[in-house]
């Protein structure tokens, strides 16, 4: 075996976001690695709010108030919080924020997919085609369900047969 690589020649320590501001320029937001304390904070902010999608908390329960939320977002944001809130609308710091929170907690590749997809969770997923095709192909591999009700017609025997034609 060669060996582990350097992690810092594939590991990148920021992030780097290309925002139109609110006075209409585009400039290039860097968002710098948070700590390991401040990562596990995300992390368990972030699996709390799946727990709670998944159990059964009804959907209008707040899983952060609108403190902890601006807290989430100045964890993830760090050093470059204050520069984009000041510079950004609301729509906009929002999908920045939760990109970089994607990033703390699932990493680069889920997290320029949530940016280009415009934060829209439908856009992550295959589009209707590719969903039809997988799911045409899968019922054309998948043997028919047998009566599920316990009962069972029996064979007909050769008697039964001789006594049904006469």
């Amino acid at each position: 075996m060669g060996g582990f690589k350097v992690l810092d020649e594939f590991l990148g320590d920021s992030l780097d976001l290309p925002i139109k501001c609110k006075d209409g320029t585009v400039r290039t937001f860097h968002i710098p690695a948070c700590s390991a304390e401040d990562g596990l904070r995300v992390q368990s902010l972030v699996e709390s709010g799946a727990r709670m999608a998944t159990d059964g908390t009804p959907m209008d329960a707040e899983v952060l108030d609108d403190a902890a939320e601006l807290d989430l977002y100045r964890t993830a944001l760090g050093s470059a919080y204050d520069d984009l809130f000041s510079n950004l609308d609301w729509p906009r710091f929002k999908h920045a924020a939760m990109t970089a929170v994607l990033w703390i907690t699932v990493g680069i590749d889920t997290a320029e997919q949530y940016w280009n997809a415009d934060g829209d969770p439908s856009q992550l997923a295959p589009n209707r085609a590719a969903r039809r095709a997988a799911s045409s192909a899968a019922a054309k591999s998948t043997p028919r369900r047998g009566s599920t009700s316990g009962t069972s017609t029996p064979r007909a025997t050769s008697r039964a047969r001789k006594a049904a034609k006469t």
